[in-house]
């Protein structure tokens, strides 16, 4: 009966998506949630690759597996090559390597895929800062509902969450929103050529941390004895994370504006607290609960979201009342 419940729960919530939005046609919707529902079960998967990886061995591999086949299929970015490099350091080996350390030390993956969404409040924080952009009055109470929602977790935290995991989860945000302010200011005209040739730097830094942090003997065990569930895992985050994922929400950014398609993600967290309540039975407490739907409601409001509930439709007039 519990997980009945539970499904109806997610059955539910997964509506969201088509609650929040009239302004594109269903089929587009979908892909934008099946989007979402990848990204979010995407935390869970990166729990099971790091039973067989070090967590910066992990990320570093996820990156040379996205660079090196695509590169020589996509064309360079036509951005300055400083902004690639930053792209890099932070989108990518920041946010991922800083993610992939916090999950490892003990950031359970549901509340790992809420948290990283801050990085919405630091783009916000940074591009005032950075690119002397204005926000509005909506984008401020979000971004401070947003971290106290942040702050009801950190203080109820279940089964003792250290600390340092949920620091480590909120820096890698940090890391994605600077490196979001990077990609701004660069205005790049293909994302996908900028995301191949970014995926180049984080590589070697985070393989050389790795070796440095894990030592040797370490590496080269998870190597060796890399088993099918470490395997699979990696083949997700390429493929169904990063090239399914990253593509058609490109795609779908240049269809329409950012303003309707941003707001799904928004389901991401969503989808990553009920993958990893299903399958790995993290079943957040009463204050994960509220802090999670206080973020949700900040970054609902620094996204400027606004629910607009489908109205029911209107039987057509017959001939003679048209009359």
């Amino acid at each position: 009966m519990q997980l009945t419940g539970t499904a109806k729960k997610v059955q539910w919530l997964l509506l969201i998506g088509r609650v929040m939005l009239r302004g594109m046609p269903r089929r587009h919707a979908l892909l934008a949630v099946a989007v979402a529902l990848v990204w979010g079960v995407n935390f869970v998967v990166i729990h099971v690759g790091l039973r067989d990886f070090p967590p910066l061995l992990f990320a570093a591999l996820r990156f040379l597996l996205v660079a090196l086949p695509a590169v020589f299929f996509v064309g360079r970015p036509r951005v300055p090559a400083r902004s690639v490099v930053g792209v890099g350091l932070f989108v990518s080996a920041g946010q991922f390597g800083l993610l992939f350390t916090a999950i490892h030390e003990g950031m359970p993956a549901g509340l790992a895929s809420l948290v990283l969404q801050l990085q919405a409040v630091f783009t916000v924080a940074l591009a005032v800062v950075v690119l002397g952009e204005r926000p509005g009055v909506r984008q401020l109470a979000g971004s401070a509902v947003a971290l106290s929602g942040i702050g009801i977790i950190a203080a109820g935290r279940a089964e003792g969450i250290p600390l340092l995991a949920l620091a480590l989860c909120v820096g890698a945000g940090a890391s994605w929103g600077v490196g979001n302010v990077i990609t701004r200011h660069a205005r790049p005209p293909d994302a996908i050529a900028l995301l191949v040739w970014s995926s180049l730097v984080p590589p070697i830094p985070l393989a050389a941390l790795s070796l440095a942090l894990d030592g040797p003997a370490q590496v080269g065990d998870a190597l060796a004895g890399v088993g099918a569930g470490g395997l699979l895992a990696l083949a997700y985050i390429v493929l169904a994370s990063t090239f399914f994922g990253f593509g058609v929400w490109t795609w779908l950014l240049r269809q329409y504006p950012a303003s309707t398609v941003a707001p799904f993600t928004l389901l991401v967290p969503v989808a990553g607290i009920a993958a990893a309540w299903l399958s790995l039975g993290e079943q957040p407490n009463a204050a994960e609960l509220v802090g999670a739907v206080v973020v949700l409601g900040g970054l609902g409001l620094t996204s400027g979201l606004r629910l607009r509930w489908p109205r029911r439709a209107r039987p057509a007039p017959s001939p003679a009342s048209a009359c």
